[in-house]
């Protein structure tokens, strides 16, 4: 039971930061670094697979050693670093293949990406620990 109440306050956790972040970068900081590379329009099947994907990383990774040893401290500094890694690969990947990537984009989507899932695995861990 643990799990997947762990798994449902990642979701929403992540998945409400993330939303109320791209709403407004998307338009007011994304938009204007990387111009006509992003898309259109959102792709909804590609951001559910990264969703799930990701969220279940964060329970793996952060809240599964929280709960075995050490509590919220242990999920905050893995979900950080699971954060920092994973954004890191992203952006630097792009930074490295792309003819225009910006850094700034790259050190503002690492931190964000570091912050989210260190405050996302915090959460989990903590409805985890008083409802499982």
């Amino acid at each position: 039971m643990a799990w997947i109440v762990a798994w449902i306050a990642a979701a929403l956790a992540f998945g409400g930061l993330d939303a109320v972040w791209l709403g407004w970068a998307g338009k007011n900081f994304y938009r204007p670094q990387l111009g006509d590379m992003l898309a259109e329009s959102f792709r909804m099947g590609p951001a559910l697979v990264f969703y799930v994907a990701y969220v279940s990383a964060i329970v793996w990774f952060a809240v599964r050693p929280a709960l075995a040893q050490g509590g919220v401290p242990v999920a905050a500094l893995n979900g950080a670093l699971l954060g920092a890694i994973c954004y890191a690969t992203y952006d630097l990947t792009n930074q490295a293949t792309m003819r225009h990537w910006s850094l700034t984009v790259t050190i503002v989507d690492i931190a964000w990406g570091t912050f989210a899932t260190a405050v996302a695995a915090s959460l989990a861990t903590i409805a985890a620990q008083r409802f499982a």
